[in-house]
C-alpha cells in the first residue's frame, strides 16, 4: 500500500480509551494548525464505531477553535438517540480540555426508494487531465517555511482539476470549480471506511472557490473553516475516480459560502457537500507567517 496512504488510514485507527470515548493523533501537513478534514473525519469514524448495521447518511459540524498538531485530539461520542431505522451521534473533538469541533451525524438502516438526482456536468474524464503542477521552487524561497511545506505536501489522493488553478497570479472568474479525485491506492470494500474518507478529502478545494470572482492571490487570504455539512446519498468508493463540482453562491460579511455536488464517473450523485468559511485579507501578503490553509478564527 502506498505510504501516505497507510499513514492516513493509521490517523484514522483511533484508540478506543471507554465505550464512548475515543483517541486520535494528527499529521502536520504544513498548516499552522490540524487540517479540518482530518478531525472531520476522525469524528465519524468515532460515531461510526458506536453504531451497527446502519451507515452515517449525513453529518453537520462546527469548527470552534485551531486544533494542535502535537496533541492528541479525544472525541466524545453521545448516542442521542436509536430508533426503528435511524440513529443519532453527537461527537465533541476535545483538546487540552476544550471543544474544537462538535459534529452531529445521523445514520440509516438500508432501504429501498424512488430515485432521482441532477445529472453530472460534461467535463474531460480524468485520464485527459494531469495533476496540478508543484509550485517553482523560486516561489517556495520566498514563503515561510510552513507554507513551503503546505504546498510541498502530497496528500494521499489524487487531484486533477479541469481548470488547474494560479495561486500566484489569479484571475477573475467564475466561482465554479471542477476537480477530480482518488485515493493514490485501493483500499477494501468497507462502506463506512469509504465514507470517513470521504468526510476527510471533503475539505479539500471548496472554500476557496469563493475567491474565484475576486483574483486575489491564495497567499494574502486568511481562511478558516466555519462549519461544514455533508450528505451521503448513495454508495460510493474513495478508490475510484470522483467528481468534485462546486460553486460559491455568495460571499459577504468576510464569510464565503461554498457548496460541492460529488459524482462517481458513471454519473452517480453519491454525495452534496456544503460549507461556509471566514476569508480575510492578510497583512502583509505572503511575507506573513501564516500559511494559507485552514487557519481557525
Amino acid at each position: 500500500m502506498d505510504r501516505r496512504l497507510a499513514e492516513l488510514l493509521k490517523l484514522f485507527d483511533l484508540e478506543r480509551l471507554e465505550v464512548n470515548l475515543f483517541r486520535g493523533v494528527s499529521q502536520d501537513i504544513g498548516s499552522p494548525q490540524v487540517f479540518g478534514g482530518q478531525v472531520l473525519g476522525q469524528a465519524l469514524v468515532a460515531a461510526s464505531r458506536t453504531v451497527e448495521g446502519r451507515l452515517v447518511h449525513s453529518l453537520h459540524a462546527y469548527f470552534l477553535r485551531r486544533g494542535d498538531i502535537q496533541a492528541p485530539i479525544v472525541y466524545q461520542v453521545e448516542r442521542s438517540r436509536d430508533g426503528g431505522h435511524f440513529t443519532s451521534r453527537r461527537v465533541v473533538a476535545i483538546q487540552h480540555g476544550q471543544p474544537i469541533l462538535t459534529m452531529s451525524s445521523s445514520f440509516q438502516a438500508t432501504e429501498e426508494g424512488v430515485e432521482h438526482q441532477l445529472a453530472m456536468p460534461q467535463v474531460p474524464p480524468p485520464e485527459q487531465l494531469q495533476e496540478p503542477q508543484d509550485l517553482e521552487a523560486e516561489i517556495l524561497s520566498r514563503v515561510p517555511e510552513k507554507v513551503a511545506r503546505f504546498f510541498e505536501h502530497h496528500a494521499p489522493f489524487e487531484f486533477r482539476p479541469v481548470r488547474p488553478p494560479d495561486y500566484v497570479h489569479p484571475e477573475k472568474r467564475e466561482p465554479v470549480k471542477h476537480v477530480w479525485f482518488r485515493l493514490v491506492d485501493a483500499i477494501p470494500d468497507d462502506q463506512a471506511l469509504h465514507r470517513c474518507l470521504l468526510a476527510y478529502v471533503s475539505d479539500y478545494h471548496l472554500l476557496d472557490s469563493a475567491n474565484l470572482p475576486h483574483g486575489r492571490s491564495y497567499f494574502d487570504l486568511q481562511m478558516a473553516s466555519i462549519d461544514h455539512a455533508l450528505w451521503f446519498h448513495r454508495p460510493l468508493r474513495v478508490d475510484d475516480w470522483l467528481l468534485y463540482a462546486i460553486d460559491s453562491p455568495t460571499q459577504a460579511s468576510s464569510r464565503g459560502f461554498a457548496r460541492g455536488s460529488i459524482f462517481s464517473r458513471d454519473g452517480r450523485l453519491v454525495a452534496s457537500v456544503a460549507q461556509e468559511g471566514l476569508i480575510r485579507d492578510r497583512a502583509g501578503g505572503w511575507q506573513g507567517t501564516r500559511p494559507p490553509g485552514k487557519d481557525r478564527r
